[in-house]
């Protein structure tokens, strides 16, 4: 069985999607569709613009999301997954390949999404941080012991994992995770503390627009990041969706369950190429395949 994996934030880069648009005419079609619902000409900014272009969180999520649909469309074959999943931001485009969303519903929420997102971060000043070579139960101990918002925010394999919440929290647990033997204790370069506490504000708002977008039941199950179980019933998967901005990324645990569901090939669309070697660390048999 065939599992069609989605990209989430981090994996933009400048020049994103012009070889598609210039040698595919169903990639063009749906960039210049994309251009006109965001009412601006992302594609210009996704070929040509800067590294600080791409990373504003209102750029950055339309861009990925965008990049991963014309993939999929374009290198696909037409062949129908069996099962799809996506890593945070990458869900609405596993939702999409699924055909649970239309690309121009999806492209909406994403939108209002990545402007929620960006007011909630504006609100208060909050980051992240990978911690590399400690167990999963050491990482939640640690967070949960500081009074600060801290929590774990991304399960991405065994060893590594991703925490999000408060600047002051969030220096406070690289310091004592160091202290328990982590390899490494990274701040990361983003926006805020996404999958935390801190996004109920865009969680509150993203959850009305979702609620009033029509979603239909998928051509397979999708393994979302809130349980890590695969569903093909619309309003599980509605409600998964919106819990999503302050739940934990369940990535490992996603995958763990679909190849234990019968996944031989995981088919990572999109920029980048992360997920196949987080892949390839969770799901060791598996083989994994980039489009």
């Amino acid at each position: 069985m065939k599992a069609y994996v989605f990209p989430g934030q981090g994996a933009q880069f400048t020049g994103m999607g012009k070889d598609l648009y210039l040698e595919n005419e169903a990639a063009k079609a749906l960039f210049e569709k994309a251009n006109d619902i965001l009412g601006f000409r992302i594609s210009d900014l996704m070929f040509a613009g800067t590294e600080e272009d791409l990373r504003q969180t209102r750029i950055t999520q339309p861009a990925i999301f965008i990049h991963s649909i014309a993939t999929f469309l374009a290198k696909n074959d037409n062949e129908r997954p069996d099962m799809v999943a996506g890593h945070s931001l990458g869900e609405f485009s596993a939702l999409v390949a699924a055909e649970a969303l239309q690309f121009e519903d999806a492209l909406k929420l994403v939108r209002e999404r990545a402007n929620a997102m960006q007011e909630a971060c504006e609100m208060q000043e909050s980051t992240m941080a990978a911690i590399l070579g400690l167990d999963d139960q050491i990482v939640e101990e640690v967070c949960k012991s500081i009074p600060e918002v801290v929590v774990p925010a991304n399960y991405n394999s065994p060893g590594q994992i991703v925490i999000s919440g408060s600047v002051e929290g969030i220096n406070k647990a690289c310091e004592m995770l160091k202290e328990k033997g982590a390899k490494r204790a990274l701040p990361l370069k983003v926006g805020g503390a996404f999958h935390s506490p801190l996004m109920e504000p865009a969680r509150v708002k993203l959850a009305k627009a979702i609620n009033e977008t029509p979603f239909r039941k998928p051509l397979c199950k999708i393994y979302q990041n809130a349980t890590a179980q695969g569903s093909d019933d619309p309003s599980v998967i509605r409600q998964n969706l919106i819990e999503q901005l302050t739940a934990p990324v369940k990535w490992a645990q996603s995958v763990k369950h679909m190849a234990d569901d019968g996944a031989k090939v995981f088919i990572e669309c999109g920029p980048g190429n992360v997920l196949s070697g987080l892949i390839s660390k969770i799901a060791p048999n598996a083989e994994t395949i980039k489009l």
